[in-house]
């Protein structure tokens, strides 16, 4: 019978993270890149073991181990953000408790230098579950959290990739704005957010204008020249059986209009409940059409299938029919750990009571 008491036997604990999945190959990745990311990833893993293993929440070891990657620059969250089109960082999180299911999300801020804890702030701080743009850095702000200026965000690494991405708008000709767009005279155009650089930054190549219709495609990694989706994520379980997930990102590189992704969206990018947590990376316009974190753990609920079997046919069987790539983290209050993705390569980790991290990149560790 299935029962929705905590399990008789002493669940094995512990932490499942990620950095992002897509086509990351071995021939692009140099391994001094290699060994710098999974250093990484390794810090993540230990700072969310130090939590559980002096008997902390699921929430707390999340949170700290996500806290590692959004302060490093080789991901795409935090420090690491990838620029819109306007040359700004735009940041999404979201944090969900699997045993009250409270969650927080924030998206679209431009001066927070951890995301992650603004998301459990609105969460623990508010009635609210999501944030966004200005309203969420007011509520920051009242939290006592400091705002970080703009340049903080900025790396060499990530311009260079908008403007990779710009050049190759502009090779495919797109037309000129007044082309087919309403009229808008005597109205004053919205002015886009003037992004804080620092000194004199690379000369950013003109964007042009975007075409009605067309297709906003994520980019590429601007060092490795791999298609990657940018996420971090966590999900942990604690000794006393709780679970917790949590996701951040910088989104897409040249995004335009304000474009979310499923990182902050409760069910889509990021879920948890008393069975089991998922944190999603990938094209994250298929992953909310799909509501893969949920699904997953619905499968877990409903079907009784065990985690693994669930997390696997939704990423490659509903998700490779959907034509959507990517991956997910999950556990479930066993401690059982999925870790699926369709792309071909994952950044991944696991940590559990033993306290020895396991890093993994490609297919094949």
């Amino acid at each position: 019978m299935r029962t929705d008491a905590p399990p008789r036997v002493k669940p094995r604990w512990g932490l499942v993270i990620h950095g992002g999945a897509g086509v990351i190959s071995r021939e692009n990745l140099t391994p001094e890149r290699e060994a710098v990311m999974r250093a990484a990833l390794t810090e993540a893993l230990q700072a969310g073991h130090a939590v559980l293993a002096k008997g902390g929440r699921s929430m707390d070891a999340v949170t700290a181990a996500i806290r590692v990657l959004e302060d490093s620059p080789y991901f795409n969250a935090g420090k690491g953000a990838v620029f819109n089109h306007d040359g700004v960082n735009e940041l999404d999180a979201a944090v969900m408790d699997g045993k009250t299911r409270m969650a927080g999300a924030v998206a679209g801020v431009h001066h927070i230098q951890n995301p992650i804890d603004l998301a459990r702030l609105v969460m623990e701080k508010s009635p609210h579950v999501m944030m966004v743009g200005d309203g969420a850095e007011a509520f920051a702000k009242s939290q006592g959290m400091p705002l970080v200026d703009a340049k903080y965000f900025y790396t060499e690494e990530r311009w260079q990739g908008l403007q990779r991405a710009l050049e190759q708008e502009r090779a495919k000709g797109a037309p000129p704005a007044e082309q087919g767009q309403p009229s808008t005279q005597g109205q004053t155009p919205p002015q886009p957010a003037q992004p804080v650089m620092p000194a004199q930054p690379p000369a950013p190549v003109q964007p042009p204008s975007p075409q009605p219709g067309s297709s906003l495609t994520p980019g590429v990694d601007p060092v490795t020249g791999d298609h990657k989706f940018g996420t971090v994520g966590a999900v942990a379980l604690d000794q006393e059986g709780n679970l917790a997930a949590g996701t951040s990102t910088g989104g897409m590189t040249n995004k335009r209009f304000g474009r979310v992704g499923d990182a902050p969206i409760i069910g889509a990018g990021t879920y948890a409940d008393e069975r089991c947590a998922v944190s999603a990376t990938g094209h994250g316009e298929f992953f909310i059409r799909y509501t893969v974190a949920r699904d997953i753990c619905a499968r877990v609920e409903y079907q009784d299938l065990p985690l693994p079997e669930a997390a696997n046919f939704v990423i490659h069987d509903v998700l490779v029919k959907a034509g959507g790539e990517g991956g997910v983290i999950a556990m479930d209050r066993q401690g059982h750990v999925a870790m699926p993705f369709n792309s071909s390569g994952m950044y991944r980790g696991y940590i559990g009571e033993d306290g020895t991290p396991t890093v993994a990149i490609f297919q094949q560790p």
